[in-house]
This record gives C-alpha cells, sequence and structure tokens, in this order.
C-alpha cells in the first residue's frame, strides 16, 4: 500500500542567510546574496561575481580536527541537516533511527579540496598530499558525513545528476516512503564549488554571466540575460511517513505528492529542443500527484538565467501545462541565491514550503527587459500574496538529467 509522505524539518545554509528563516526572510525581502569573488584571488578570470555564504565562520560549527577532515561542501550539508533534524523533532526516543536515511547529493564534491591538493602535490609532491584527499572530495561524502553526525543508519545514499541532484534525491527519498523502505529520510543537497578552478571551467564553457552589476548578473527570464552566477550552499528537508509523523506528534509543513524523472538523451550541457525532456518530467510528477496541470498555483523554475534554460523551460511549462501555463505564476529565486548547482533543488524546496505555509509566492528579482520567448507570468520583481496550495518545482541538470517534484498544503 502506498504511504503518504510529509515534511516535518528543513535546514538551510545560503548565501542571503545562515538558516531557513534568515534564507525565507531574504527571499520576501528581495535580498540579493550575489556579490565579488571573496573566497580567492580572482586575477586572471572574466567572471567577478559569485554568490558566496557570506560571514562563514567553521569554528561556531566544528572544532578544528573536524573541520580539517571536512570539506566545504560536507561542511554545509552537516549544518542545514542538524538544522532540519533538529526543526523536525525526530529522536531516538520517537524514531527508529535504523528506518530513517540519508539522501544528500552534491553534483561535484569537493572540488576546492581537489584543487588544493592537486597544488600541493605539483609543488611539494606526492607524499604532502592528505590522507584525508580522498575521503574529502569523492561526492557521497556529505551524506556519509551527515548519517555519521546525527547517528542515522537507514539507507544513506548520493544521486548525483548535476543540477538536478537534490531534487532527484528528494523525489527518491519520497518514493523510498512511500514504498515503506524508511520511516524518514534527510534528503536534499550540497554544494561548494566557487574555487578557481570550478570558476575557470564554467567560464570556459561560455555558461557564467560577467556582468558587473551584481543586480544584472543572474536575471531569469530578463531578455538580458547573459549566463549563470554561481551559489554555493545546502539545502535539506526531513521527509516522513506521515503515520509515523502524526504517532509522534510532529509539526507538519507540506505534504509531498509527487515525482518526475526524465532524461533529454540530447546532448551534455544544452537542454533537449523546446524543453521536451523537461516536459515530460513535469507530465509524469503531475501523473504520479494524480492532479490536474489546472491545480497548480506555482512553479519554482529552474530558471538559470542562461538564454537556452530560461526559453526552453517555458517551452516545456506550455507543453506539460497545457492551457494552465498561461494562468500559473513562475518565478526563479537564482536572482537572489545565484545557482547552487547539485543544491540548487534542496534549497528551492524549503522556498516552495514556506511559499505554501507563508500563502506568499517568491518573486524573480532584477527583473527589467521583457523577453518575448519567456512569456509566462514570472511573478516580477515584487512577492505576491496569493492561495498557495499546489507547488511545483523544477531542477534540470548537465547530462540532460531532470528532475520535478510536487508539494502540497498538509490537510
Amino acid at each position: 500500500m502506498e504511504r503518504r509522505v510529509v515534511i516535518t524539518g528543513l535546514g538551510a545554509i545560503t548565501p542571503i542567510g545562515h538558516n531557513v528563516e534568515e534564507t525565507w526572510k531574504g527571499i520576501k525581502e528581495k535580498k540579493c546574496g550575489i556579490d565579488k569573488i571573496t573566497l580567492f584571488d580572482a586575477t586572471g578570470l572574466k567572471t567577478s561575481l559569485v554568490a558566496e555564504v557570506k560571514d562563514y565562520n567553521q569554528a561556531e560549527h566544528f572544532d578544528v580536527k573536524q573541520a580539517k577532515r571536512l570539506d566545504r561542501s560536507s561542511q554545509f550539508a552537516i549544518i542545514a541537516a542538524r538544522e532540519a533534524f533538529k526543526d523536525s523533532g525526530i529522536t531516538k526516543e520517537n524514531t527508529d533511527l535504523e528506518r530513517v536515511g540519508t539522501f544528500i547529493s552534491t553534483g561535484i564534491g569537493g572540488l576546492k579540496t581537489i584543487q588544493e591538493q592537486c597544488e600541493i602535490n605539483c609543488i611539494k609532491g606526492s607524499n604532502r598530499v592528505s590522507p584525508m584527499f580522498i575521503p574529502m572530495t569523492i561526492v557521497n561524502m556529505p551524506a556519509g558525513n551527515v548519517s555519521i553526525d546525527l547517528g542515522l543508519k537507514g539507507e544513506s545514499i548520493s544521486i548525483v545528476t548535476a543540477c538536478a541532484s537534490s531534487t532527484n534525491a528528494i523525489g527518491e527519498a519520497y518514493r523510498t516512503i512511500k514504498y515503506g523502505s524508511e520511516d524518514a529520510i534527510l534528503a536534499g543537497g550540497t554544494e561548494a564549488a566557487i574555487c578557481k578552478i570550478g570558476i575557470a571551467g564554467f567560464e570556459n564553457m561560455k555558461a557564467l554571466s560577467q556582468a558587473t552589476d551584481k543586480n544584472r548578473a543572474s536575471i531569469p527570464f530578463d531578455k538580458e540575460r547573459s549566463g549563470f552566477v554561481m551559489g554555493e550552499g545546502a539545502g535539506v528537508i526531513v521527509l516522513e511517513e506521515l503515520n509515523h509523523a502524526i504517532k509522534r506528534g510532529a509539526k507538519i509543513y507540506a505534504e509531498v505528492i509527487g515525482y518526475g524523472a526524465s532524461s533529454d538523451a540530447y546532448h551534455i550541457t544544452s537542454p533537449a529542443p523546446e524543453g521536451e525532456g523537461g516536459a515530460r518530467a513535469m507530465k509524469r510528477a503531475i501523473e504520479d500527484a494524480n492532479i490536474k496541470p489546472e491545480d497548480i498555483d506555482y512553479i519554482n523554475a529552474h530558471g538559470t538565467s542562461t538564454h537556452l534554460n530560461d526559453s526552453c523551460e517555458t517551452m516545456a511549462i506550455k507543453t506539460a501545462l497545457g492551457n494552465a501555463s498561461k494562468s500559473v505564476m513562475v518565478s526563479s529565486t537564482k536572482g537572489n541565491i545565484g545557482h547552487l548547482l547539485g543544491a540548487a533543488g534542496g534549497v528551492e524546496a524549503i522556498i516552495c514550503t514556506k511559499a505554501i505555509q507563508d500563502q506568499v509566492v517568491p518573486p524573480t528579482i532584477n527583473y527589467k527587459v521583457k523577453d518575448e520567448e519567456c512569456d509566462l507570468d514570472i511573478v516580477p520583481n515584487e512577492p505576491r500574496k496569493s492561495t498557495v496550495n499546489i507547488v511545483m518545482s523544477n531542477s534540470l541538470g548537465f547530462g540532460g538529467h531532470n528532475g520535478c517534484i510536487i508539494l502540497k498544503k498538509y490537510e
């Protein structure tokens, strides 16, 4: 028998907040977390703007020994997971932790550590490479470190699908609970790839905005968009079987009712023409949720601010929703927090949950120039008080990976 799955905990660290409340407040206040690169010397790069986690002090969260053994991506994952876990109220007294899973994804993993240790290898020799190099860099380690930190002994996996990673993690966690394999799962993603090699790689691919005005850099659906702005951080939610949550008296934020995933089978970086693959993921999610397209009030778009993504995603929404695409509210919050790559879907799922809770649709900030190719209701510049009962969140990744989840106000 299929079981209902609800959200009972939220945790985040982002370029506009060190926790969920700060992040959501920043979204509603139209805060832009984009600024000049400070994490390294960006001399020689054309890209000058990123969305870093501001005023981050690892000593507030980890002792010296622990911090040295954790890449920044794992640190962010643990911080967000601790907040979500505490928020959920799950303890070993009210829950069998052998039935609590950890589905924490990352698109790239410990890229900063890879860069640092490769430099050490070249300059000082192989015997100076850290014995923690491999454990700090492999992509399963955020999930592994979270499960160790919180003592969670259920299934622990990392789904790596580029920028769709954490949406796929949430979707697969939903399925795992729905069919009875776990009682609860911490799901989401983390990313900390703002380093010289990371920026250089995306820059040379012509994917990054080289704007110098932070309010005109990440501008989803705007005709003058010129690329995405790299962000960092983590977003983790606690998914839980409904009866388990009720039995222990948990507060319930929202219900997960649908999940769809697909592959473009087209190109390693470009979306399929007319967003055909993304549309299939959305249709699958709608079918899984057993709803009609017109039931969807709001879509948190992938909306990266690249020319192809935003136009193809617009077409995908029109294909998947048909006539309902004319009235659905659509926005991208990447103007606030940049593109968190593998962590994007985790943070955006939290934003969708808060939108349902507060009945407020987040805006697409810094929007100025209308694009005829992106002619949806993109909720420009100002948050909108509105009925928000059913929300869709899209994530579209390199390699043609598409993920879509649907959340509903809990009744």
